[in-house]
């Protein structure tokens, strides 16, 4: 005992030194919980609560300061926007604990509700169908999607939501609606993102033609701008062809727009979709300069694991997110990227991944190289293995790699106590010299 405090004595100083010496982001000291149900730690022991926050890990993060103060600017003043994009596989074309996100971001300051962002007709497209919009339509449609439908094979130079469909029909309609949502946000400007070059189709609008003031294209980056005098909550887009020989109509996504300050939040995923999926999709980053980020999360790592610990290369993991974070970085060089690392998983639903852990490492790599922020989803849930206390919790499903509905929303309320804590740290950051 007397060498053991000896030992104290004499490490004890440099100990605090080394405290004293941290400063800026990494130094700041996070609660467990901001705005979190307390009783979640006695029901979901499991979960460790106390790394559920954006960890930076350099003194500062110019990006993420730029976003704090815009979004504090928006809360005060009413005025401007900003938008999120959140990019994924199937946890995010799912759009469950996303769409919480949303739904806080877009309910929690009075008088900055933003507006919807992208979306697109998986409902047309024959695959699960985000569940707070809806698309219907009378025609039949090919559906293509970039994980199935492969770029190099079929000759499709996908967008950035990495699907498309198709019709041939003379007279086409397509309908949208919001469904299952605290945040129908209004509609006074839709963006449609289509065939490429001469649009030879007319657009009618049904009964809401009447709103219709403008309509604009871009035939370079494929898209048209239809702008409304009067908001509305759903859409009834007719299409009618301009001649008899003209290409099929293509439809890549729309981005539903209004004038009310806020956030919007678009979700980006396909169901299997990696780094490399999105990487060739060669409209991406033309399609995302159109609607600059502000805020992009990362959430793609799953599939890019899913494979035996030999064949997984980290580095061509992290030379692809790397090239991802740098197309955000072009369409807006101060937005702010938050790189989160991807659940505990199985692979096969009987071996323990460990290329997740290795997928950290190399996004604490890159988060220390741009000076952006980190939410350790995988050491959040307990790390390796933990996956089957989820499950066992009811929270994740048999596959051990998705969550359970339940689980999505758990997952969604770490994910918005973390958001606020960033917040609560920008506004406590010591001021700088």
């Amino acid at each position: 005992m007397k060498v053991l405090a000896y030992i104290a004595l004499i490490y004890l100083p440099f100990l605090c030194n080394a405290q004293d010496s941290l400063s800026g982001l990494e130094a700041y000291a996070f609660p467990d919980f901001r705005d979190m149900d307390t009783a979640y730690q006695s029901t979901y022991p499991f979960v460790h609560y106390e790394v559920n926050n954006y960890k930076f890990y350099t003194e500062k993060s110019p990006n993420f300061e730029t976003f704090y103060r815009k979004m504090s600017n928006i809360i005060e003043t009413k005025k401007g926007k900003l938008n999120v994009y959140h990019i994924g596989g199937s946890h995010i074309q799912a759009d469950i604990y996303s769409h919480d996100a949303r739904e806080f971001l877009q309910s929690n300051w009075d008088g900055a509700q933003g507006e919807r962002g992208w979306v697109f007709p998986f409902d047309l497209a024959r695959t699960n169908n985000p569940g707070n919009y809806e698309f219907s339509s009378p025609n039949s449609w090919r559906a293509y999607r970039s994980v199935v439908h492969k770029p190099s094979k079929h000759g499709i130079d996908y967008g950035l939501l990495g699907a498309m469909i198709t019709c041939a029909d003379t007279a086409i309609t397509i309908r949208f609606k919001h469904d299952r949502t605290n945040v129908a946000t209004p509609i006074n400007h839709v963006r449609i993102f289509h065939n490429i070059g001469e649009f030879p189709y007319w657009m009618h609008f049904g009964a809401d033609e009447l709103l219709v003031w403008k309509t604009t294209h871009n035939a370079e980056v494929g898209y048209s701008d239809v702008y409304l005098t009067d908001p509305v909550d759903t859409l009834n887009i007719q299409f009618q062809r301009l001649a008899q020989q003209v290409p099929e109509l293509e439809i890549y996504g729309f981005i539903l727009m209004n004038d009310q300050p806020g956030i919007s939040y678009t979700s980006i995923g396909i169901n299997g979709a990696g780094l490399y999926t999105y990487l060739g999709n060669k409209r991406f980053e033309d399609q995302l300069k159109t609607y600059p980020p502000d805020f992009f999360v990362y959430s793609v790592g799953t599939n890019d694991g899913n494979t035996t610990y030999a064949k997984f290369n980290p580095e061509v993991y992290k030379r692809n997110l790397e090239k991802m974070m740098q197309m955000a970085l072009r369409a807006n060089p101060d937005c702010a990227l938050l790189l989160t690392v991807p659940n505990d998983s199985y692979y096969r639903r009987r071996y323990l991944n460990k290329n997740i852990a290795r997928e950290r490492t190399v996004i604490i790599e890159l988060a220390q190289d741009y000076e952006m922020a980190v939410w350790d989803l995988y050491g959040l849930m307990g790390e390796l293995g933990s996956s089957k206390t989820w499950k066992n919790n009811k929270l994740m499903k048999s596959d051990l790699v998705h969550f359970t509905t339940p689980g999505y929303h758990f997952k969604g309320e770490l994910y918005i106590d973390a958001f606020l804590k960033y917040l609560d740290q920008m506004e406590n950051k010591p001021a700088e010299n």
